[in-house]
């Protein structure tokens, strides 16, 4: 099969790399606004990636699926007309800039009888996996408290920053669709803050790099999320399941960034994982995988891939929490959709 690639950036060389390598997988087209970064990444990983002059070359039938990992505000226009033009589609998160670009998504998906489907890679990691099987199992009994951490180690570029949408809908919402996913929850209402205590362009861009958000799940169980861009320690991302019988811990081994301040204590003591591309190799070739399949036809879709549904919803919850953040009150889902 042959497979195409909207993106040339950091993730679309990634995906490149990942998605030569996938058996069944016999050529990559890789396009992007900028055809010189295309034809570098083409020449960088070589074998089956091959660039392509233009975006639209992608939309000509020639390809099986599409991978989008372009610029967040070409997200929305590209999965409409990649599924408008019966090419399966594999969206990195965002869909799309506001919640009206991802209606829109929904809106044609619903519409055509072509795959939308939008890239959550935490639900390929094993330890999600396992977290959710823990609880969906029953051997946790019911959960009252949950822990969310995103920490990265050092913070994008301003001029990423000034795009990206602000730390809830950037960083949080990975968090956001993975406790909804693991859980089987909906978020009902949201309590969030934040800070600014490093570089001066999060304030300038509206944003801030350091954040806390207290979730309501609709069953009475209590999520807080914290998210950070200057955790110098390390890439630290974790979900704790903390229940009525037992407690299970995601991202819990010897490259957690944590050192105990006990005396005797060594553990852990592995090397933390510098950043996402690290941490979730495996679980971004997964999600890719599972994709080419989807998009090969195989019979059965795979239920850890996003819908476009499921990926508003996670956007919703972060819309509520910026709306919380910047009037300092608690705000239920259904004020934002």
């Amino acid at each position: 099969m042959k497979l195409g690639l909207a993106g040339a950036g950091r993730i679309g060389a990634m995906h490149a790399a990942k998605l030569a390598a996938l058996p069944g997988v016999d050529a990559v087209l890789v396009a992007d606004t900028d055809a010189a970064r295309a034809e570098s990444v083409a020449a960088r990983v070589g074998g089956r990636v091959r660039a392509v002059p233009r975006v639209d070359d992608l939309f000509t039938g020639d390809v099986d699926g599409l991978v989008i990992a372009a610029a967040t505000d070409a997200h929305a226009v590209l999965a409409v007309r990649a599924a408008r033009a019966g090419i399966p589609v594999l969206c990195e998160k965002p869909m799309a800039t506001d919640v009206a670009g991802g209606c829109e998504v929904i809106a044609v998906d619903d519409e055509v009888d072509v795959p939308i489907r939008v890239g959550f890679q935490r639900r390929f990691d094993p330890g999600y996996v396992a977290g959710r099987e823990a609880l969906r199992s029953g051997r946790l009994g019911y959960l009252h408290t949950i822990r969310a951490t995103t920490l990265d180690p050092a913070p994008p570029p301003a001029a990423y920053i000034a795009w990206s949408g602000g730390i809830f809908r950037d960083c949080g919402v990975h968090d956001f669709d993975a406790i909804r996913w693991v859980t089987g929850r909906e978020v009902v209402e949201v309590y969030a803050t934040g800070a600014n205590r490093g570089a001066g362009f999060f304030a300038e861009a509206g944003d801030v790099d350091t954040a806390a958000a207290l979730l309501t799940l609709d069953d009475g169980t209590l999520a807080v999320v914290s998210l950070g861009r200057y955790n110098g320690a390390g890439y630290d991302v974790r979900l704790e399941l903390l229940g009525e019988r037992d407690s299970v811990v995601v991202g819990l081994d010897d490259r957690v960034p944590l050192r105990s301040a006990e005396p005797g204590v060594a553990w852990p003591d592995g090397v933390p994982a510098t950043g996402f591309p690290v941490r979730f190799a495996a679980a971004y070739r997964a999600e890719l995988e599972a994709f080419a399949a989807v998009a090969a036809g195989k019979p059965a879709d795979s239920v850890a891939l996003c819908t476009p549904r499921e990926a508003l919803a996670a956007f919703l919850v972060a819309e509520a929490c910026e709306r919380s953040r910047a009037e300092r009150r608690p705000v239920r889902l259904d004020e934002v959709g």
